[in-house]
C-alpha cells in the first residue's frame, strides 16, 4: 500500500504542474488565470498567449496524464489486492485531480480534459482516438470547445460498452472510469454550460492565420 499511495501523491503532483501558467509567466509577466476566460488550459492559452503556446500547453497537458499512467503507475509492479488496471486508473485520476487543483498554484488550475486525454490514450487508445473525432466532429461544426469536450467525453462509456457487447476484454473498472470521467468533466464546465444556455459561451476561431 506503501507504493501505491507513492504512486498516486506523485501523479498528483505531477498533474499539478500547470504549463499555461508557467508559460504565462515567462512569456507575458502574467498569471493566466487572471485574462480571458481564467481558466489555465490550453483553449485560454490559445486566447491569451498566442498559437504556439496553446499548442505547447495542450501537448504538455496530455503528457501529464499519459506519463502518470504509463510510467508512475508501473512503480507499483504485480500487486495482490489491487489490480494493475485499477493503480493506473488511479494514478492517472490523480493526476487530473492535481491539474484541476493544482497544489502550486492556490489550488486553480484547468478544467481537466486535457489531461484526463493522456490518462486515456494510455488506459484505452483506439476509444479515445474514437472520442477525439467526436470531439473534432462538434468543434468544426459547433465552434464549442467545452461542448466538444463534454460530448466526447460522453460517447467513452458507451464506446467500450459496445466494444464488451462484441467480445472484446474491456474490465469492469474502465468502463466505471468512463462513466466518472464525463462527469468529473461536466462539473469541470458547469460554467461553459451556464454560458452555452444562455448563447454567450465564447467560440473558438478556426480561421487560418
Amino acid at each position: 500500500m506503501l507504493k501505491i499511495s507513492f504512486v498516486i501523491i506523485a501523479s498528483y503532483l505531477i498533474g499539478s504542474v500547470s504549463p499555461s501558467i508557467i508559460l504565462g509567466k515567462i512569456l507575458k509577466g502574467i498569471d493566466i488565470r487572471e485574462h480571458g476566460s481564467g481558466n489555465a488550459g490550453s483553449t485560454n492559452a490559445f486566447r491569451v498567449l498566442g498559437k504556439w503556446a496553446g499548442i505547447t500547453v495542450l501537448l504538455l497537458d496530455i503528457f501529464k496524464g499519459y506519463f502518470a499512467v504509463k510510467f508512475i503507475s508501473s512503480i507499483t509492479g504485480e500487486n495482490p489486492v489491487i489490480s494493475t488496471t485499477l493503480i493506473a486508473i488511479l494514478s492517472g485520476f490523480a493526476a487530473i485531480i492535481g491539474h484541476v487543483w493544482t497544489l502550486f498554484h492556490s489550488f486553480k488550475g484547468g478544467k481537466g480534459v486535457n489531461t484526463a486525454t493522456g490518462v486515456l490514450l494510455a488506459l484505452i487508445p483506439i476509444p479515445t482516438i474514437l472520442a477525439a473525432c467526436i470531439f473534432l466532429i462538434v468543434l468544426l461544426t459547433t465552434r464549442y470547445v467545452s461542448l466538444g469536450s463534454m460530448l466526447s467525453s460522453l460517447s467513452l462509456p458507451i464506446i467500450l460498452v459496445i466494444q464488451r457487447q462484441r467480445g472484446i476484454n474491456v474490465p469492469l473498472e474502465l468502463i466505471i472510469f468512463t462513466i466518472i470521467i464525463p462527469v468529473f468533466i461536466i462539473y469541470t464546465h458547469r460554467t461553459n454550460i451556464k454560458r452555452l444556455m444562455r448563447g454567450e459561451e465564447n467560440k473558438i476561431k478556426l480561421s487560418r492565420g
